[in-house]
């Protein structure tokens, strides 16, 4: 484990902070997967084993690390994915998210189970934000949510199809998060630990407003201070393991912007989706969350982009630490990747401050990676790259 440092550099670093700072039960939610991690791990350890080829005397005098995807521009390849419950480890997560990355010109994307709402994530975002939504049983709900995000001005929106039947994740049996009666209750029984993280019991479990859902707070029996226990219970029963490829096809139906299934593991499903309307897919097995033992997802990426890669933009998501592994997500066909962990380790660790340190080191790393391997616009990037 790295040792904790006053400034950090890297992504490590933010996590090495964020576990201080967090109570263990909530740092271990974001920090955990699905029963031995096994996935968890191979998605970090697969990017790390990829070799970049150094080539040297090319004129890098000027990197460009923008691309365009779905009709935006991002001022690099990475954007922040979809992250539950984020607002319980920064107070009002969310926004100091979606500042971040308007102020680095990369997409956001707000998770349907966020402590900000829609609304109050669009009154301080400068740029269209993405949408992340389930498939949950009561269309009408899905409808609603839907309507809201058009009308604060998303035009993108991210489908997460894993989440048929939810995999466990043992530390959050262990630590109560999980099967134990609902967090609130849980919550209420940690004080002590609680108290012995001030700085997050003041700012964020007090100041920031932490039991409340925004986006599915209407459904909900009260928007109270047990509402993080009606959240439980109403999205447990919410999930729809009915699912097909035809719910797809009803939701381009009903949803006029870009959408981006997430949640392929397989190329046959990567062309089901992109049969179903999907503009784009991501690449993914949920961070490792889910159904342990699967590939990592830098290991499927090439199959699905050599599947589906002329018919729509592949993106992944899962291990991504750092700039390098970034170029190595463009050099295995990625279009562009997505962060989740590490942004809310750097804002549970340094708040906004922290996120934008990560997002700059991020870019500068990439920078570093482009001008080293003699290929200096991301657009450019392929398997040549690759020191195989």
């Amino acid at each position: 484990m790295p040792t904790l440092s006053l400034l950090p550099a890297s992504t490590s670093d933010y996590r090495t902070l964020a576990e201080k700072r967090l109570p263990r039960f909530l740092f271990d939610y974001i920090d955990g997967g699905a029963y031995d991690e096994t996935t968890l791990r191979a998605n970090v350890g697969d990017l790390q084993s990829i070799r970049l080829r150094q080539k040297v005397m090319r004129d890098v005098s000027a990197i460009d690390t923008k691309i365009e995807i779905l009709g935006e521009r991002w001022a690099f390849p990475t954007a922040l994915a979809p992250v539950g419950m984020a607002g319980m480890m920064a107070r009002r997560a969310e926004l100091q998210a979606v500042r971040s990355a308007d102020a680095f010109g990369i997409p956001f994307c707000l998770s349907s189970a966020s402590i900000c709402s829609l609304e109050e994530v669009a009154k301080v975002a400068k740029r269209p934000f993405w949408f992340q939504l389930y498939m949950m049983r009561d269309r009408g709900a899905v409808l609603e949510l839907l309507d809201r995000a058009k009308a604060v001005g998303c035009k993108t929106l991210v489908f997460t199809v894993d989440l048929a039947v939810v995999g466990a994740r043992y530390r959050d049996v262990r630590n109560a998060m999980a099967g134990g009666g609902g967090l609130w209750p849980m919550l209420r029984g940690r004080y002590l630990e609680c108290a012995m993280h001030p700085r997050w019991a003041y700012d964020v479990g007090l100041r920031g407003r932490p039991h409340i859902f925004g986006n599915i707070a209407p459904f909900l029996p009260r928007a109270s201070s047990s509402s993080i226990d009606d959240f439980v219970g109403w999205i447990g029963k919410q999930f729809d393991p009915g699912v097909t490829w035809k719910d797809i096809a009803w939701l381009r139906s009903v949803w006029p912007g870009n959408l981006v299934i997430k949640g392929i593991l397989d190329p046959d499903d990567a062309a089901s989706a992109v049969d179903a309307g999907a503009d784009a897919v991501i690449v993914s097995n949920h961070g490792g969350r889910q159904l342990d033992g699967v590939s990592s997802a830098i290991t499927i990426l090439p199959r699905v982009v050599d599947r589906v890669g002329d018919r729509a933009p592949v993106m992944m998501d899962g291990g991504v630490r750092s700039g390098l592994d970034v170029v190595k997500a463009l050099a295995c066909g990625a279009k562009a990747t997505l962060i989740g962990r590490p942004w809310i380790w750097s804002l549970a660790a340094k708040g906004e401050a922290g996120l934008i340190g990560l997002l700059r080191t991020f870019k500068g790393e990439m920078k570093v990676g482009l001008g080293l391997t003699g290929v200096p616009a991301a657009a450019d990037v392929d398997a040549a790259v690759l020191d195989r």
